[in-house]
C-alpha cells in the first residue's frame, strides 16, 4: 500500500506514468532538454514501440523502458537502471545498436546516411565513485580527443551524488533531479517547483488522484519495487559481513606472514652474532644470514658496546 502522497518514479508504473504517456510527452520532452546538451533540443517527440527483435532468432532482444523519436527522425532510448549492473555499459552500447541498425534501406540506392541515436540513463546507483561528476555526456572521439562521430551520444545521471537541497536549486536540470530524488519525501508541492511543467508532474503524480485501477497496479507495483530493493539490501548486508569475515581471515593471515619474517629476522640477528664473534667477516656474515651489510655492521658495533 503506498504510503506517500506522490507515486515512485523508480517503479516501473511510476516512471512510465510521469514520462511514459502521449497526452504528456510535453514532461519528458522538458526533461530531456533539461540534461541534453543545448545542440540537441526536443521540440516534439513521438513514443515507438519500446521492443525490439534481433535479426536471428538466436540473438537477445532489447526491451526499453521508453523509445521516441523527434520530428527529424533522431531517436531516444530512455532508461531507467534502478541498480549497478554487470558491464552496464556495455548493456547501453548494445540497446544503441538496434536504432542503429532498424534505420538501413533495402536496396542499393541508400548511402548509410543515419539520424542521431541518444541513450539517457537515469541511475539510481553510482558507477564512478572516482568522480564527483554525477551528469555524464559521451561520444566517439579521436586521440586528440576531438568528436569523430556527432550523432551518437550517451547520458548517464547517477542520481545518489545529487545532494542539492531546496534552497540551493538554480536551474531546470537541479529541479529535475531533485524532484526525482524527494517526489516521495513530498508533503506538499515545494514552492521551489513553481514552473508549469513540475506543478502538471506533480499533480500527475498524485496517489489519490489516480483511477482506483491504476493505484492496485501501483500498489503491485510498488510491493515488487520494495521486494526488490530489500533483495539489494540484503545482499549488500551479506557482502559486507563476507568482506567483514574475509578482511579478519586476511588479517590473521598477514599477522602470521608478519610473525614469521619477525621470527626468521630475529634468528638471523642471532647468527649474525654468533658468526663475528667467530671471527668471520661483515661481507660473510651478511652473505651467511641474508643480512645487509649495514645492518651486519650495525650488530658489530652493538657487540664491541656491549
Amino acid at each position: 500500500m503506498c504510503t506517500s502522497r506522490y507515486i515512485n518514479p523508480f517503479t516501473d508504473f511510476g516512471f512510465k506514468k510521469i514520462f511514459g504517456e502521449e497526452a504528456n510527452k510535453d514532461i519528458l520532452i522538458d526533461f530531456l532538454n533539461s540534461v541534453l546538451p543545448a545542440e540537441d533540443q526536443i521540440y516534439d517527440l513521438t513514443y515507438k514501440s519500446t521492443e525490439h527483435l534481433p535479426n536471428n532468432d538466436t540473438d537477445r532482444k532489447a526491451i526499453y523502458d521508453l523509445y521516441c523519436e523527434n520530428d527529424q527522425g533522431e531517436k531516444f532510448i530512455v532508461e531507467l537502471q534502478r541498480a549497478e549492473q554487470t558491464h552496464f555499459k556495455d548493456r547501453t552500447i548494445y540497446y544503441s545498436s538496434f536504432p542503429i541498425q532498424e534505420q538501413a534501406k533495402r536496396g542499393k540506392g541508400w548511402d548509410y546516411e543515419l539520424k542521431a541515436v541518444y541513450v539517457i540513463s537515469i541511475m539510481d546507483f553510482i558507477f564512478d565513485e572516482t568522480e564527483e561528476d554525477f551528469h555524464h555526456i559521451v561520444q566517439l572521439k579521436n586521440q586528440k580527443n576531438k568528436v569523430f562521430y556527432k550523432k551518437l551520444k550517451f547520458v548517464y545521471l547517477e542520481l545518489p551524488k545529487f545532494r542539492k537541497q531546496e534552497k540551493d536549486l538554480k536551474t531546470n536540470f537541479d529541479k529535475w533531479l531533485y524532484l526525482l530524488n524527494n517526489i516521495t519525501t513530498f508533503e506538499q508541492m515545494p514552492s521551489v517547483l513553481k514552473e508549469h511543467i513540475f506543478r502538471k508532474v506533480l499533480k500527475l503524480a498524485e496517489y489519490t488522484a489516480l483511477p482506483k485501477a491504476d493505484q492496485e497496479l501501483y500498489d503491485e507495483d510498488l510491493k515488487r519495487f520494495r521486494d526488490y530493493v530489500n533483495t539489494l539490501d540484503a545482499r549488500e548486508d551479506k557482502g559486507r559481513r563476507e568482506g567483514r569475515e574475509e578482511g579478519r581471515e586476511e588479517g590473521r593471515e598477514e599477522g602470521r606472514e608478519e610473525g614469521l619474517k619477525e621470527g626468521k629476522k630475529e634468528q638471523a640477528i642471532e647468527n649474525a652474532k654468533n658468526f663475528l664473534q667467530m671471527g668471520l667477516s661483515i661481507e660473510q656474515v651478511a652473505q651467511g644470514t641474508g643480512l645487509t651489510i649495514p645492518e651486519v655492521k650495525e650488530i658489530a658495533n652493538t657487540i664491541l658496546r656491549g
